[in-house]
């Protein structure tokens, strides 16, 4: 009798627990498994998907870091790390030479771009198409994206700005607007892409 009891018992308590774990399974978030493993797993770095790319990184090219371009040593004063949505890019404010410089630096679809810019004093409204000093020039994105500033920038240390991007015809020339926060104005640049042969790079200091 005890015997038949406690095999009774068993069939019992076996029996509330497969009912506990199926409700368990139909209770299940999908959604939100998704998301605590995509948060769980570690972000890949793009700049180490792309060859020569890693010289280029953050780890290396930050306030501090000196960029040798031709004859001339540009020290990083400050660094904008631009986000929008899952998209990172990278514009450093460089010292030295003549004028206001910056360096693009973007890892777009598995390739690296480098785009140096030179800030200009022009109060142009921006237009597609537009011609500026013999170029003309195309719309090729336009959008907003919140930016972190590194060092100095001249910048707030966090805020939403509003860019547009054109290119002439062959892509290799650039010219840029840029506008911050709730100010109507814009802020034009022209850039000229560049290949990673032609910098060396001293990594900032840890």
């Amino acid at each position: 009798m005890i015997m038949t009891l406690l095999i009774a018992l068993v069939v019992i308590i076996g029996a509330i627990l497969l009912v506990v774990a199926v409700l368990a399974m139909r209770n299940r978030d999908p959604l939100a498994e998704m998301r605590n493993n995509a948060a769980s797993a570690p972000q890949r770095d793009p700049f180490d998907e792309v060859t020569g790319a890693t010289e280029f990184g953050p780890d290396r090219l930050a306030p501090g870091a000196i960029i040798v371009y031709g004859a001339t040593d540009y020290v990083v004063r400050g660094t904008l790390v631009v986000q929008q949505g899952p998209f990172t890019w990278y514009e450093h404010l460089l010292d030295g030479g003549d004028g206001a410089s910056w360096l693009g630096v973007e890892v777009d679809e598995g390739q690296l771009e480098l785009v140096w810019w030179t800030t200009r004093k022009q109060a142009l409204h921006p237009q597609s198409p537009l011609d500026f000093e013999g170029v003309t020039y195309h719309e090729g994105e336009r959008g907003h994206a919140q930016y972190r500033s590194i060092g100095t920038t001249g910048l707030p240390q966090s805020g939403e700005m509003r860019y547009i991007d054109m290119a002439d015809s062959t892509g290799e020339l650039r010219l840029g607007f840029e506008g911050w926060a709730n100010d109507d104005s814009w802020e034009m640049s022209t850039g000229r892409v560049v290949l990673p042969g032609e910098f060396t790079v001293y990594p900032a200091p840890k």
